[in-house]
């Protein structure tokens, strides 16, 4: 790909001491399940023991395709994020304490804002019951964490050139620009390669990047990545290179952005800086929900929230930063 801007502004960005960018750091997915015996597992490589952020995307999940598995998350809270929910099959009908009743569909990126507080549930349709997607969250900067709740939804275009189809979720890339706003400089994209294509795109120097496989094989910067791997490369190039070497389609969500080094505590659903904060937090929703959370209407499960399970016992909690924790 050519860059054809007539003029280019120099833009320093430091790379910290130790810090490779043409070095790719590979995160192999742990397998989670996300209830009992028979509920959706998922695979998550965000947080890992060495890596906590890619850019301020600070907990990646991928699933499915899954049949005949439902998804059933009664009312739960948030604090100090935002959800970014991504599709590629099935359908997920959402509902928060913000009034808002919302259904994920492939294709169409849905982003929840808990600032304050927020509580939502998560159910997939009967109708159409293959689970098939991505479930992020990006951590809220410190001066932001207690915004007010918001909930957007974006159905981007898809970008089509030379074996490649790009749709642009958050952030700008290709000259493409969503109107989704966050709170720290992101990027975050579905990518689809041709068998054989390969991409060099032109992307911001100052943002670190990840390549998450969902199909297909993947090589980033000539790093293979397989399904469900995630490869992050700090900040410093100004360009990435993907190919796709195989004779079927790939698929990749691109994330980037700015290098978030803020430390953070994040247990369960919440995130704050302290584990006082977490006490605090996993306090109000267990005793006094409605009071910071609000109360999520039309829910029908059989449970009418979760309740958050105990602290562990004796054993502080330490802030992540990112590369780890403290």
């Amino acid at each position: 790909m050519s860059n054809a801007e007539a003029t280019s502004e120099l833009v320093d960005c430091p790379v910290p001491e130790g810090h490779d960018p043409e070095h790719v750091q590979l995160i192999e997915p742990k397998d989670v399940a996300l209830g009992g015996a028979d509920a959706l597992r998922v695979r998550r490589t965000l947080p890992s023991l060495r890596r906590s952020f890619v850019g301020a995307w600070c907990f990646a999940d991928h699933y499915g395709p899954e049949q005949g598995v439902c998804m059933d998350v009664p009312p739960h809270p948030h604090t100090g994020l935002q959800t970014v929910s991504w599709l590629f099959e099935g359908e997920i009908e959402h509902r928060d304490s913000g009034g808002v009743h919302a259904m994920v569909r492939p294709g169409e990126v849905n982003l929840m804002t808990s600032g304050y507080g927020i509580a939502h549930s998560e159910v997939s349709t009967p109708a159409r019951d293959l689970l098939h997607g991505v479930q992020l969250w990006v951590v809220l900067p410190q001066e932001s964490q207690d915004l007010v709740r918001e909930f957007q939804h974006h159905v981007p275009e898809q970008y089509d050139q030379d074996g490649v189809q790009a749709k642009i979720l958050i952030g700008e890339l290709a000259g493409v620009r969503s109107p989704v706003h966050t709170e720290t400089p992101l990027l975050g994209a579905e990518v689809v390669l041709a068998p054989g294509a390969t991409w060099e795109l032109a992307v911001d120097p100052c943002h670190e990047h990840g390549v998450l496989v969902d199909t297909g094989h993947v090589d980033f910067d000539g790093v293979r990545l397989n399904r469900s791997v995630l490869g992050v490369r700090d900040a410093g190039l100004d360009h990435v290179r993907l190919t796709n070497p195989t004779d079927e389609p790939a698929r990749i969500m691109l994330l980037g952005g700015e290098p978030f080094d803020e430390g953070i505590v994040m247990w369960w659903n919440f995130i704050g800086r302290s584990h006082e904060d977490i006490v605090r937090l996993r306090d109000e929703w267990n005793q006094a929900p409605e009071d910071r959370f609000g109360r999520v209407e039309g829910y029908r499960g059989a449970t009418s929230r979760l309740t958050a399970p105990p602290l562990p016992a004796e054993v502080r909690l330490k802030r992540r930063f990112r590369r780890g924790r403290e």
